[in-house]
């Protein structure tokens, strides 16, 4: 891991590091969740280790305990997982290609794409891809341990608003790709058609329909 961080820049450097503070806070909430919920400790930091997502992580903790079938949630996962296909299709020369794709493929995820397409060159870009990853790889089951073994002292992190922290830093990376008015009208399309179909529709159907209209959007756009 040194060699690639020390080929990101430094505010690239404190970003990530941000990044990895707020998803250990969050996977302490997670490990706290899924103990309180009955699972044994091992298992939310395995699932963490094993997926690495964390939105469907919680999704399959919530519906498991609840009372759903674990196929169910397994369903429930895969769909708002889906997404990283278009991610994959977004940043090839990031993974690369043969068995280094596959493997760096499992550090795909909202924080370490939007770092990486940040960056001014695909050098940098995927250096800043594997040192989001790996921080994100140890943090995330890191903190389900302790919020595991921790239990109920665990707070909810939307108390600190580090739930905030994802969606800030996320729209603060794409702000200067909004500059270009073919990305903009893209970006609008399908964050209109996700706000009108989430109350419709299940959990992660909303996000994969709104990519479906921002790639329609861009060509349309690009070619007036």
């Amino acid at each position: 891991m040194r060699s690639f961080w020390r080929t990101v820049d430094p505010s690239t450097r404190s970003l990530i590091t941000a990044l990895c503070v707020a998803v250990a806070v969050a996977g302490m909430s997670y490990g706290a969740t899924a103990v309180a919920a009955g699972f044994p400790l091992w298992f939310p930091v395995v699932l963490g280790v094993l997926v690495l997502a964390a939105g469907s992580e919680f999704l399959f903790i919530g519906i498991v305990a609840a009372g759903g079938s674990p196929l169910a949630a397994l369903c429930a996962g895969l769909l708002i997982n889906a997404r990283h296909i278009g991610y994959g299709l977004a940043v090839p020369a990031v993974l690369g290609t043969g068995w280094r794709g596959l493997r760096d493929a499992h550090l795909l995820n909202d924080e370490t794409v939007a770092v990486a397409l940040a960056q001014p060159t695909a050098e940098r870009g995927r250096a800043a891809y594997l040192a989001c990853g790996a921080g994100i790889l140890a943090v995330w089951p890191g903190g389900a341990l302790l919020g595991g073994l921790l239990g109920n002292a665990v707070p909810d992190p939307g108390v600190f608003g580090v739930d905030a922290v994802f969606p800030a830093v996320l729209l603060g990376l794409i702000m200067p790709a909004l500059r270009d008015p073919t990305v903009r009208r893209g970006a609008f399309a399908g964050a209109a058609l996700a706000l009108l179909t989430t109350p419709l529709l299940p959990p992660g159907l909303p996000i994969l329909l709104s990519t479906t209209a921002a790639a329609c959007a861009i060509p349309q756009a690009a070619t007036r």
